[in-house]
C-alpha cells in the first residue's frame, strides 16, 4: 500500500477533504478519491474522517492507496492480424475498438489475452512473468501496430529503439507541408486519463507532414519524438485543430465515431542471434553484426479513408 502525506496550507483552509485532494498530484479522480475517504483510507491529523470535514491550516492528511487487484490474463482464442513474427517479436495490426491490456471493466476479449493464446508455449519470463511484453501500448479507439517481445531478452533491446509513424485526422484544413508543436504535457486537472498542454508538463514534440487537406479536414503523417500519453491529440487539440472523433479532446464524432489515430509504420532492431535463456541479460551493441533493421506498415483503415471521399 502506498502513502502519500499533505499539509494543508492557509489558501487551502475550508476546503472539503475531496475537493483539496484532487487539487494535488494523486493521479486519482475525485470519484477514486471520496471513495478512499468513504472506506477509511484518508486520516486527518492521525484520524479516520467524514467526507464533509472543512479543513484547518496545517492539517496533515495521510493518503492511503491500497494496490491494486491483480487481474490474471488467460489465452482467449480471438483471431489476430500478424504483420510480423519472429522467434524474439511480433506486430499485430490492432483493430479499433480493442483494449490492450486487461484492465477493471475489461477482464478479458484484450490483446494481451490474444496473444496468450497465440505465443502459447513460444513466450519465456519477462519481469518474472510468462506473458508478452507490449513496447508501446495505444489506445481502445486507435487502430493500428503493436509491438510485443517474447522474451526478457529482446523486451530490453526494443524498449526506446523503436521509430513510430501515425496518421491522424484533424479537424480543419491546415497548410499542406510540414509543422512541428513543441509543448509540455501533462495532467488535465484531476482527471486520471485527460492530459493537456501546460508549463508544469513535460517536455514534448511532434513533427507533421500534412498530406492533404479537403471536406473540412487534414491528414496529417505524425511523428511523436517523445513518447507523451495522448501526446498527438493533445498536440493538435492544443492548436485548435482536434482529431475528428475524438470527444475526450473537442473533436466531434459527426463523421466517425471514435478518434482518428492509426500507427501505420513501425521500424526496429530485430536481433540475428538466437533466443538467450531465460535470465541471461546482456548488452547488444546495435549495428549490423548482432541486430537487423526491420520496417512494417499498415494502410490508413476504411473508416479514415472515407473522410475524404
Amino acid at each position: 500500500m502506498e502513502q502519500r502525506e499533505f499539509i494543508v496550507e492557509a489558501e487551502a483552509a475550508g476546503q472539503r477533504i475531496d475537493r483539496f485532494l484532487s487539487g494535488e498530484d494523486t493521479g486519482l479522480s475525485r470519484s477514486a478519491l471520496q471513495g478512499l475517504v468513504a472506506e477509511g483510507h484518508v486520516l486527518c491529523n492521525g484520524r479516520s474522517i467524514a467526507k464533509s470535514l472543512k479543513l484547518k491550516a496545517g492539517d496533515t492528511i495521510l493518503l492511503e492507496i491500497p494496490d491494486a487487484k491483480p487481474i490474471e490474463a488467460v489465452p482467449q482464442d480471438i483471431p489476430l492480424e500478424i504483420v510480423y513474427e519472429d522467434e524474439h517479436l511480433l506486430v499485430v495490426n490492432k483493430p479499433k475498438g480493442m483494449v490492450v491490456h486487461p484492465a477493471p471493466g475489461n477482464p478479458d476479449g484484450t490483446l494481451v489475452n490474444a496473444l496468450l493464446w497465440h505465443c502459447k508455449g513460444s513466450l519465456s519470463g519477462i519481469g518474472g512473468e510468462i506473458r508478452p511484453g507490449i513496447v508501446h501500448r495505444i489506445d481502445k479507439d486507435t487502430s493500428g501496430l503493436v509491438l510485443a517481445a517474447q522474451n526478457g531478452y529482446a523486451a530490453p533491446l526494443l524498449a526506446g529503439r523503436v521509430e513510430k509513424l501515425y496518421y491522424a485526422v484533424v479537424e480543419g484544413e491546415l497548410p499542406l507541408g510540414q509543422g512541428v508543436i513543441d509543448a509540455p504535457i501533462g495532467r488535465q486537472g484531476g482527471s486520471i486519463i485527460g492530459r493537456c498542454v501546460t508549463p508544469d508538463g513535460k517536455p514534448s514534440r511532434t513533427e507533421y507532414t500534412i498530406l492533404k487537406a479537403e471536406n473540412g479536414l487534414s491528414l496529417a503523417a505524425c511523428v511523436p519524438v517523445t513518447g507523451r500519453t495522448h501526446q498527438i491529440r493533445v498536440h493538435f487539440a492544443s492548436i485548435g485543430h482536434p482529431l475528428a472523433g475524438d470527444d475526450l479532446y473537442g473533436g466531434s464524432r459527426a463523421r466517425i465515431g471514435r478518434q482518428a489515430l492509426h500507427c501505420a509504420k513501425q521500424t526496429f532492431w530485430v536481433p540475428r542471434c538466437e533466443r538467450m535463456p531465460d535470465g541471461i541479460r546482456i548488452e547488444v551493441p546495435v549495428d549490423e553484426t548482432t541486430l537487423r533493421l526491420v520496417t512494417v506498415e499498415s494502410p490508413l483503415p476504411e473508416d479514415m479513408t472515407k473522410l475524404f471521399v
